[in-house]
């Protein structure tokens, strides 16, 4: 098994170098059972890194600069299957044209690293999006740029042949002057159907209205009032076929018009139709075209597309007398190919960034405004997930849920799509091995049978904020904190935006008030004085900062649950002793960090002029793994990463605890010496602490051989 995960560096040239970590895999998949992997795949990002962007076809210059702002590109023309699977694990982009098969094999060889494929132009059908949605991976196109480019080509070669212009081109060119033999028709008052009316087709028939043709249109999913607008009027598919004089395809290639025109379709149409493809060439059966066409049923044909390209030299359509052909131009103006590089560029730059790109093509259409409206929110409804699925106990795992969403709002002016992925996200990634986001938390929750409901509580008021409180519930299990069981018997927990942050500010049927960061301790006690003071001395001993801590009780001296929000991780003595103090029933320590965490601290102030450098580091994350080592650049210039300790708590359920000691000593020589420009530590020590924790796998896999 493969492992993927990334390191990111930060730099203070004071005293301090702060490390993240964020793994693919949780722990639980990290370090599986009974066995522990025997291969891990760590790629570390050094000071100012940037993600990888692969551009496999073509693409404007201006598109490339502006990638170039942002990312590391990578332009690597022509790749065979083969080669783009074995690149693809080193990226996080790829840009393609229609040339290139974006296919399952090509998802699963980016080990989860791939997060956004961008298809350079409007189809899609060379992208396995069912893949690229079950790997978490955002797919975007440029459906606008080469519009006027396609639409254009179109009118182009309805022109060409309603005139036989590419045949009379070859003729004179050929030392022959036939005028009698390529006299065309007129284009006004003849009628084209449009078969396909989305931004291509609907520019096709302004332009062919302007050249005084009827035009009529089919397309289920067109508006009539958009199509009236411009004067045309949309039919049923079989009236197109029997009243057309001119046929412009301008739809996309899908299971359901997939050879759409075949032998019965052509024989519906009029005789002598004439038909242009600048769409896909899939949705022509071109074996009954060719039929259709020396029958005589079909006049002409312009085919930009096909449905093998480049098609083959004998290919039969390309070399008939009356077929015009071009190799897939509709894109191909220099205004075109600018804009869908510039367009494709920032949707891909945009989904790097976390943004959800307008084009996306798999995943819900959130606008804008809604994902700025909503972002404190997303935090809440993920982080209260996380909250909720690290308080179930026992194995029979999590089935059902419930999100409540209190708003003073409409269910039409609410729209909590992205709430519930995210809340999606927080259930199922502390328990799994899965990446989870807005793309494809719909298909993982199907997936690992989580079925989950939503409700919303109206509330009067005024509807400036869209939600007052979000709630989640997890029915038919059982808790390891009994008091976050409320009356219903459902593990609930409750938060809200306050000051623009997270806060839980109900557990169980206790209602508390705490910000949902770092890691919190639930404690269920005997309402009764001095506690608090008691949990704060053993905290402080242990030097842990308490950021929030707020007391729930059902009346004066009964149960009470007191929520403690923590800067700093408890050691496992400390949760001991509080869970020692008299009064307290039950505790439970739960992390709402999603990211692991490390910081590394140099011992000297001055790091450009240090000449030895001497680092301390702890790793810690969410599912309990501690490493403790030291680095120093010793007196050759060569880091010396050593991992002193590294202790794995077991996933919940398992007793055993594992700790290895004298796990493993790194020696790295950077490239740079130590000069005091940054050199050293500054240079290499995300290298050095990407091979450390290599180090500890290797020997943990070792160990167990």
């Amino acid at each position: 098994m493969s492992v993927v995960s990334s390191w990111n560096l930060t730099i203070s040239l004071n005293t301090t170098i702060s490390l993240s970590w964020r793994s693919s895999l949780p722990c639980r998949a990290i370090f599986p059972r009974p066995k522990k992997p025997k291969t891990l795949v760590v790629l570390a990002t050094a000071l100012g890194a940037k993600p990888t962007v692969l551009v496999a076809e073509k693409l404007g210059d201006a598109g490339i600069q502006l990638l170039k702002t942002f990312a590391n590109v990578d332009c690597s023309y022509n790749l065979s299957p083969e080669e783009l699977c074995t690149k693809i694990s080193l990226c996080d982009a790829l840009i393609v044209r229609s040339g290139t098969k974006v296919t399952r094999e090509v998802f699963e060889s980016a080990m989860g690293r791939l997060k956004v494929v961008g298809r350079a132009g409007v189809g899609i059908d060379n992208v396995d999006i069912s893949a690229a949605t079950e790997h978490g991976c955002l797919v975007v196109n440029a459906p606008t740029a080469n519009t006027i480019a396609a639409a254009e080509h179109g009118i182009a070669l309805l022109t060409a042949v309603s005139r036989n212009v590419a045949q009379a081109d070859a003729s004179v060119k050929a030392g022959k002057w036939e005028r009698n033999k390529y006299v065309g028709v007129s284009l006004v008052g003849k009628t084209l159907a449009v078969m396909g009316f989305g931004k291509v087709g609907s520019e096709v028939a302004r332009r062919a209205k302007g050249l005084g043709m009827q035009v009529i249109a089919h397309d289920p999913y067109a508006p009539a009032d958009r199509a009236r607008a411009i004067g045309v009027e949309l039919v049923s598919f079989e009236e197109a076929l029997t009243t057309a004089d001119f046929i412009s395809l301008h739809m996309p290639l899908t299971p359901a018009t997939s050879k759409m025109f075949n032998d019965e379709t052509f024989s519906q149409v009029k005789k002598g139709v004439r038909i242009i493809n600048v769409a896909r060439g899939g949705v022509i059966d071109e074996e009954a075209l060719l039929r259709a066409l020396d029958s005589g049923v079909v006049a002409q044909a312009a085919l930009d597309v096909f449905t093998e390209e480049p098609p083959p030299q004998e290919n039969k359509l390309v070399r008939h007398e009356n077929v015009t052909v071009t190799p897939h131009l509709g894109a191909s103006t220099t205004e075109a190919q600018e804009g869908v590089a510039l367009e494709i560029a920032e949707a891909v730059v945009g989904a790097l960034k976390g943004e959800l790109a307008a084009t996306a093509v798999n995943a819900p259409m959130v606008p804008a405004e809604v994902l700025l409206e909503l972002s404190p929110y997303v935090a809440v409804t993920e982080k209260l997930g996380r909250l909720a699925v690290q308080l179930v106990a026992g194995g029979s795992g999590v089935k059902f849920v419930k999100v409540t969403y209190a708003s003073t709002r409409g269910p039409d002016d609410l729209d909590t799509r992205l709430l519930r992925a995210m809340v999606t996200k927080g259930l199922i990634e502390p328990i799994s091995s899965v990446f989870v986001n807005l793309v494809n938390a719909d298909f993982i929750a199907k997936q690992r049978g989580l079925r989950l409901t939503e409700e919303r509580i109206a509330l009067d008021g005024s509807p400036e904020k869209p939600l007052e409180f979000i709630q989640v519930r997890i029915a038919n299990v059982e808790s390891k904190f009994a008091s976050a069981i409320s009356n219903s018997g459902e593990i609930t927990v409750e938060g809200r935006v306050k000051d623009g942050k997270p806060h839980l500010t109900k557990v169980g049927s206790f209602g508390v008030d705490v910000s949902l960061e770092g890691s919190i301790i639930l404690c269920r006690q005997s309402d009764q004085p001095g506690i608090i003071g008691k949990v704060g001395n053993i905290l402080s001993e242990e030097n842990v900062n308490v950021n929030f801590m707020s007391v729930g009780r059902i009346a004066p001296g009964k149960q009470a649950v007191m929520t403690i929000g923590l800067d700093e991780e408890p050691s496992r003595d400390a949760l001991k002793k509080i869970g020692e103090i008299t009064a307290v029933e039950d505790q439970q320590r739960v992390k709402q960090i999603g990211t692991q965490e490390a910081r590394v601290c140099l011992t000297h102030s001055n790091i450009a002029s240090c000449t030895t450098k001497y680092l301390e580091f702890t790793y810690f994350d969410c599912c309990n793994m501690n490493t403790k080592g030291t680095e120093r650049v010793n007196e050759e210039g060569a880091i010396e990463t050593k991992v002193d300790t590294i202790d794995i708590q077991s996933p919940p359920g398992e007793n055993k605890e594992p700790k290895l000691e004298n796990v493993g000593v790194v020696h790295l020589t950077h490239d740079r010496p130590n000069t005091g420009n940054k050199g050293g530590v500054l240079a290499g020590a995300a290298e050095a602490a990407t091979k450390a924790v290599q180090a500890v796998k290797d020997s943990m896999s070792g160990s167990n051989k």
